[in-house]
C-alpha cells in the first residue's frame, strides 16, 4: 500500500487528531484525585504509545521523516491488544474488577478499549505493515511492561492509599489489592509471555499478508 496516497494520509490524520485529542483530554481532565493521575493506568501509558505511534506514522506519510519506527508500532499495537483483552475479560466477568464499581464514561472508554486499539492495529498491519522481523519489538516490549510493574508497585501503590484490598492497598487496578505478592508476580509474567505470543501471532498474520500482497502483485 502507498502510504502516501491521500487516502493513507487522510485515515492517519484522523488516528493522529484522535489521539492526541484524548491524551489532551487526560493531562486536562483526567483521573488525577491520586498521585501519578491517570499515568497510574495500562491503558494510559498504551494511549500515549499510541499517540506516538500515529505522529511517526503521519510523519512519514508526510515525508517529514525516513525512519520507519517499525518497533514503536508494532509495540503499540501489541500493548493495545493486552489493554483490550485484560480490560473487557475483566469487565464482563466484574465491572468493579477495573473501575471499582464506578460507571463508565462511554465515549472514553470506548476509544480507550476498542476503537483506539483498532485503529492502531488497522495502520500496523495493513497499511504500515511493520510486523517483519517481530523480534525486534521483543525486548522493547519486555522493558515497557517491567517499567509499568515497577511504576505501579514501586512508586503508584507507595503513595496512594485507595482502592484497598484483602492484601495491600494503592495499586491501580482494585483486584491488584487482593492479590499476595507472589500472585501478582505470576499475573505479570503471565501477562508478559501474552504479549510475546502475540508478536509472534502478528508477525504470522504480517507474513501471511505479505504473501498475499506479492500473489496479487505478480
Amino acid at each position: 500500500m502507498d502510504i502516501h496516497s491521500r487516502p493513507v494520509l487522510l485515515y492517519r490524520w484522523v488516528v493522529f487528531l484522535l489521539a492526541a485529542g484524548y491524551c489532551l483530554y487526560q493531562l486536562i481532565l483526567g483521573s488525577w484525585g491520586g498521585v501519578g493521575g491517570p499515568f497510574r493506568y495500562l491503558t494510559i501509558w498504551a494511549l500515549f504509545l499510541s499517540f506516538y505511534s500515529a505522529s511517526r506514522m503521519l510523519a512519514l506519510s508526510e515525508h517529514r521523516i525516513t525512519r520507519k519506527h517499525e518497533v514503536t508500532a508494532m509495540c503499540a499495537a501489541v500493548l493495545n491488544v493486552m489493554v483490550v483483552f485484560l480490560y473487557w475479560r475483566l469487565y464482563l466477568a466484574d465491572p468493579s474488577l477495573v473501575n471499582g464499581g464506578n460507571p463508565i464514561i462511554w465515549w472514553l472508554e470506548y476509544y480507550l478499549h476498542a476503537l483506539g486499539p483498532l485503529l492502531q492495529i488497522i495502520d500496523a498491519l495493513f497499511i504500515g505493515a511493520v510486523f517483519r522481523k517481530v523480534w525486534r519489538a521483543a525486548l522493547p516490549m519486555v522493558a515497557i511492561i517491567a517499567a509499568y510493574v515497577a511504576w505501579s508497585e514501586l512508586f503508584v501503590q507507595r503513595f496512594n492509599s485507595k482502592p484497598e484490598g484483602t492484601v495491600t492497598s494503592g495499586l491501580p487496578y482494585p483486584f491488584l489489592n487482593s492479590m499476595e505478592w507472589p500472585d501478582r508476580v505470576n499475573f505479570y509474567i503471565a501477562n508478559g509471555a501474552i504479549a510475546l505470543g502475540l508478536l509472534v501471532v502478528f508477525g504470522v498474520l504480517g507474513a501471511v499478508l505479505y504473501r498475499i500482497r506479492r500473489s496479487q502483485a505478480a
